[in-house]
């Protein structure tokens, strides 16, 4: 596997993800953020995050596999979630372990959270991109 994933022992351990990861592959993927479309375009969850987080996911899984890469494979991933406030991280939580519990997968490489004004369209709450590294 092209990816490994370290916790440096002198930086805080954050259970979501993992501090570095050091990619040893030949082939970088850069998935274009994905939002909660289903496969006809339509935004899947309107209103819920948790329900949007976890088809981002799916998304995001779904787009890897068309290049032979997987979730095992990203190096690093960036959210963005309208009108982020600290007090929907449990939703943010609960989108990621049910996207994690259906593709088999515990999704733990780095990430950067961002709290942004807007999306595309006003039924999207967050928007995930991934960047993957490949043999």
């Amino acid at each position: 596997m092209p990816i490994t994933l370290v916790n440096p022992s002198r930086l805080p351990e954050i259970d979501a993800y993992r501090q570095v990861s050091v990619a040893t592959g030949s082939k970088l993927v850069f998935v274009a953020g994905q939002v909660a479309w289903d496969a006809d375009g339509v935004t899947v969850g309107e209103g819920d995050l948790a329900a949007q987080v976890e088809q981002c996911y799916l998304n995001v899984a779904t787009a890897l596999a068309e290049v032979g890469a997987s979730l095992d494979d990203v190096a690093k991933l960036n959210v963005h979630v309208v009108d982020w406030t600290p007090d929907k991280m449990p939703l943010l939580m609960e989108g990621i372990t049910r996207a994690a519990t259906k593709l088999g997968v515990t999704p733990t490489p780095p990430a950067t959270l961002l709290g942004v004004a807007a999306l595309d369209v006003p039924e999207h709450l967050v928007e995930i991109e991934a960047t993957a590294v490949i043999d």
